[in-house]
């Protein structure tokens, strides 16, 4: 029964239109991310991904995190928009997390403290005045998107690509990883039939960070902002996984590196100007390690998981050598990254932001 529903499913997705761009390029992407606009690491996270001969980007999907589903869908079509990219599908998804709750997060705060960054649920202040469930979209600073949605869910867009360009796709997860865990769920399959997984999160031996560093920038937010979808995502059957996670802390956006950008004058160039934000560049390095692996200088592989148990560890992530590892829980080998290319990343996403601009 099953089997026959996804049949179906995809049989639907063939109908709507959605066909998977001609393959002018090695590999095939897919972005998930909780697009927090305008400007900042989400946004930006895209412009790796964008003019590049060696990519084909299928599509960008959405999830709740950083803001609310809705603000993200808006404010990533309207930097494709100003970016003339509106040839790349975007296809809006989770609204919220599978199991986590405004209520319960509250309850968490009470009883092991306070969650540095809340994202949609407060951001870095306070809790007690955000709405169980998605608001209306407010005012866009950057003006409001004509460009319209995918007809399908986010799910089923990640479904659709990995069985049109089986073991072919790589999934970039920059946000939490609830679509993916609800692709998996709808299909068993998904994962296996994608050519690998790289997501930005997972990180580890943190506490120290948040006492001697920046608190938000410890608290590995993809992950305990739907900690139940990451356990489901990391323990499905991927071929590969890789995980950027501290070592994306220590790339800065910072005034320098954007006026380098600012240095050529284009409506993508003005925009990051504009709505510059002093913040690691968390995403975009997650961008980069997906299309150019060897920007990885030094990896180590571990099991890996993360913690559903109620307590003060919900959502954190725990790794394992061979030697101690789990068994029969479904662990999955993952390659964590620990140092990049520093210099050779940040030329390389100054000239990608420079020349993001598309002719659609």
């Amino acid at each position: 029964m099953r089997r026959s529903i996804l049949s179906a499913l995809l049989a639907a997705c063939a109908l709507t239109g959605i066909a998977s761009a001609a393959p002018v390029a090695p590999g095939y992407y897919i972005q998930d991310n909780d697009y927090l606009g305008p400007g900042g690491s989400d946004i930006q996270s895209v412009i790796p991904l964008l003019n590049r001969e060696n990519v084909n980007l299928l599509a960008l999907t959405v999830t709740i995190g950083d803001d609310w589903e809705n603000a993200e869908s808006a404010h990533l079509r309207r930097f494709l928009e100003i970016a003339k990219q509106t040839q790349v599908p975007v296809a809006d998804g989770a609204t919220m997390p599978l199991v986590n709750t405004v209520a319960a997060t509250k309850l968490r705060e009470k009883q092991y403290g306070t969650i540095p960054w809340k994202g949609a649920w407060g951001g870095l202040g306070s809790i007690d005045h955000t709405p169980e469930t998605q608001p209306a979209l407010g005012k866009m600073a950057e003006g409001t998107p004509h460009m319209a949605v995918d007809p399908l869910p986010a799910a089923m867009v990640l479904i659709k690509a990995v069985h049109d360009h089986p073991h072919q796709v790589t999934i970039i997860a920059a946000g939490p990883l609830t679509n993916l865990a609800l692709a998996i769920r709808l299909d068993p399959t998904f994962a296996a039939t994608a050519k690998q997984l790289v997501f930005m999160g997972g990180l580890l031996d943190s506490s120290m960070m948040s006492i001697t560093g920046n608190a938000d920038f410890a608290s590995d937010f993809n992950m305990i902002g739907d900690p139940e979808a990451s356990h489901i995502t990391l323990t499905a059957p991927w071929a590969a996984i890789t995980c950027v996670g501290n070592v994306s802390n220590d790339v800065m956006m910072t005034h320098e590196l954007m006026n380098r950008i600012a240095e050529k004058k284009t409506p993508v160039t003005e925009y990051l100007q504009k709505f510059y934000g002093p913040l690691p560049l968390w995403d975009e390095l997650t961008s980069a390690i997906a299309v150019e692996p060897d920007l990885v200088t030094k990896s180590v592989d571990a099991y890996m998981d993360i913690n559903t148990a109620p307590g003060m560890d919900y959502g954190h992530a725990h790794v394992w050598p061979d030697a101690t590892a789990p068994k029969g829980m479904g662990l999955r080998k993952v390659k964590i990254v620990q140092s990049v290319d520093t210099k050779r990343f940040i030329n390389e996403f100054v000239a990608q932001a420079q020349n993001a601009m598309g002719t659609h």
